[in-house]
């Protein structure tokens, strides 16, 4: 139990770091890219295979350097009628991810913003 007790706080500890490293590297980004295809959302995608989840849409990581499900969709009522006034975009915080899905993600999530930064020239 001891050895799993110290893996455990070493995936925390890991959590904790990245999380900073995300804050930064987001507030050396700004101004944000814009999603592709959104009209209202800055985010870069985040695509994980380690942390794929059927249930899970879009992973993306904002401004705020927090990953988040982005969910876009067209409704088009009877108030609606132009696209983009029909247009929905939902971003849901990913908050109860475990550790080791959290970790794949953030380290994807780091990846694309330093990609970002490097077409920047920053």
């Amino acid at each position: 139990m001891a050895r799993k007790q110290q893996a455990d706080a070493a995936l925390e500890r890991t959590v904790l770091e990245l999380r900073q490293l995300l804050e930064e590297t987001a507030a050396q980004l700004r101004p944000f890219p814009p999603f592709p295809g959104a009209f209202f959302t800055n985010a870069i995608e985040v695509e994980a295979e380690a942390a794929e989840n059927n249930e899970r849409g879009c992973v993306v990581v904002c401004e705020d350097g927090d990953l988040y499900e982005l969910k876009m969709s067209i409704n088009f009522s009877d108030e609606a009628m132009d696209p983009v006034t029909a247009r929905e975009e939902k971003l849901t915080k990913l908050e109860d991810l475990h550790p080791r899905d959290y970790i794949a993600l953030a380290y994807e999530a780091l990846t694309r913003m330093t990609e970002q930064l490097m077409e920047r020239g920053g």
